[in-house]
């Protein structure tokens, strides 16, 4: 599930969806959240995201490997354009706050 169908949402939500085939997925843009954290950045457009990522994949692996892994998957976007990533990941059964 995307929140926001923008090209780097999409994207991201394709190369999450392909690799780590979850059963549960957002991507959100909260890009509008910080507007005036900077004096130049009026919230628009996509640089701050939040992940939340439910996969099997997961599953026996370490919190820190696994933002590792979102981390590698989506180089590409870190490096470009995003400037913020919230990393919310779980295996299924492990319990989330959303």
């Amino acid at each position: 599930m995307t929140e926001q169908n923008g090209p780097i949402a999409l994207s991201m939500t394709k190369k999450l969806d392909d690799a780590l085939q979850p059963e549960r997925l957002e991507v959100i843009n909260e890009s509008h959240l910080h507007a005036g954290h900077q004096d130049s950045f009026d919230g628009s457009g996509e640089t701050h995201f939040r992940i939340r990522l439910v996969s099997p994949i997961f599953a026996g692996m370490p919190r820190i490997a696994r933002h590792r892994m979102i981390n590698e998957l989506l180089k590409d976007e870190l490096s470009a354009s995003v400037h913020a990533l919230a990393i919310e990941p779980a295996a299924p059964g492990e319990t989330v706050r959303w």
